[in-house]
């Protein structure tokens, strides 16, 4: 059973993982708010819609996301794409990724584990 501490880290890095998703959807295609949340929550995440408008906004603000208005059944709805500074963010984190996978994933003894040892 996780305290508040652990349960507020794990928000955090959930809310990371949605950031990259999110960014990974939005490189691949037009993203908007609710599409995202249903695709999230295929993965297990519930995203409510006061999380996740303010995420756009923030990497709309950040200059990682834009936005365009389409009308859609006589309503506006907002749509996102990566900028080429959020493909490069994107790039960046996918690498961080890799390693870090690389890194948790593996069972064999790391580098890290092994200088701490000759030391």
């Amino acid at each position: 059973m996780l305290n508040a501490a652990g349960k507020k880290i794990l928000r955090d890095v959930h809310l990371g993982f949605a950031r990259i998703h999110v960014l990974h959807h939005a490189a691949e295609e037009q993203i908007f708010g609710l599409a995202m949340m249903e695709e999230l929550k295929r993965h297990g995440y519930d995203i409510s819609p006061g999380t996740m408008y303010p995420l756009l906004h923030a990497l709309e603000a950040a200059g990682t996301l834009v936005s365009t208005d389409k009308v859609v059944n006589g309503k506006i709805r907002k749509y996102y794409r990566t900028t080429k500074a959020g493909d490069a963010l994107l790039r960046e984190l996918r690498a961080k990724i890799h390693e870090l996978v690389e890194e948790v994933l593996d069972p064999r003894p790391h580098k890290t584990a092994q200088r701490r040892r000759n030391h």
